[in-house]
């Protein structure tokens, strides 16, 4: 009898193990599958608005300004994206020193009435709430443009583009030079986001913040942040940000390299 019992507990106790070894893998391997579904992410900071993004494959140049010397390093890109008219965002002779053999340069219609003849061929123009795919990427121009009173002289309404971009299932927002805008706290699913914060320019870190945990993007890269006094307090903006949620990961690189 005591054999029995003995033997029975042993059975138990093998095929606990084995469940739990068997729960194990299939954990492993979903934490795996997990991870190798997720795009692959990496952004270079060139300067204030200006970076390139390499994600799944694909190369993204964003307000490419600054000679093109500055993207010697990098691969060509699928994909250049300009969002407004000002020299921090457009520069035709970094553009027309690019190898844009394989891109499409996207812009708003007052972008590309500015660039000159050379490059028109290049240019795919898009408007706010207008989306269209350009090499494999969804693109999805949004407004960007001031709120008060004093800045109305600076980003007027429809004139440049901030964009959204899709792919691999993320999405990433980019600002380009705004306030916090109905349409910017309005956003959904964000994976991650760009979002600018200088004076007299654009808005506050306070501002800033607080759109930001409107929208709750899952990453926020502070940029642009160089204003008429110097550098805005992007620390400050991470502590107001992650006081309203810890659950926002605030990624802060270095724009402006001495």
């Amino acid at each position: 009898m005591k054999s029995s019992i003995l033997g029975l507990l042993t059975l138990a106790l093998f095929l606990g193990c084995k469940e739990s070894k068997d729960q194990a893998l299939v954990n492993k391997d979903t934490v795996t599958q997990k991870v190798a579904t997720q795009s692959s992410f990496e952004v270079s900071p060139i300067s204030h608005a200006t970076m390139v993004i390499q994600w799944d494959e694909k190369v993204v140049y964003v307000d490419p300004v600054g000679g093109a010397s500055l993207f010697s390093t990098y691969p060509a890109p699928d994909l250049v994206l300009v969002t407004d008219i000002h020299g921090d965002h457009m520069n035709a002779e970094t553009l027309q020193g690019l190898n844009t053999s394989k891109a499409s340069i996207v812009v708003p219609k007052a972008v590309a009435d500015k660039l000159p003849e050379s490059l028109q061929e290049k240019l795919r123009v898009i408007g706010n709430g207008e989306t269209k795919d350009f090499a494999g990427i969804k693109v999805e121009a949004v407004p960007m443009y001031n709120l008060r009173e004093e800045a109305l002289k600076f980003h007027s309404k429809g004139r440049g583009n901030g964009y959204v971009l899709e792919l691999s299932g993320e999405r990433v927002y980019i600002s380009g030079d705004t306030e916090d805008i109905p349409e910017m706290r309005s956003l959904q699913n964000i994976d991650r986001a760009f979002v600018c914060m200088n004076l007299p320019y654009t808005m506050t870190v306070e501002s800033a913040a607080s759109a930001v945990l409107e929208f709750k993007p899952k990453m926020i890269y502070p940029y642009h942040y160089r204003g008429g006094d110097g550098l805005s307090d992007v620390d400050k903006f991470k502590e107001i940000v992650n006081t309203g949620d810890s659950e926002i990961a605030v990624v802060q690189l270095d724009w402006y390299k001495k």
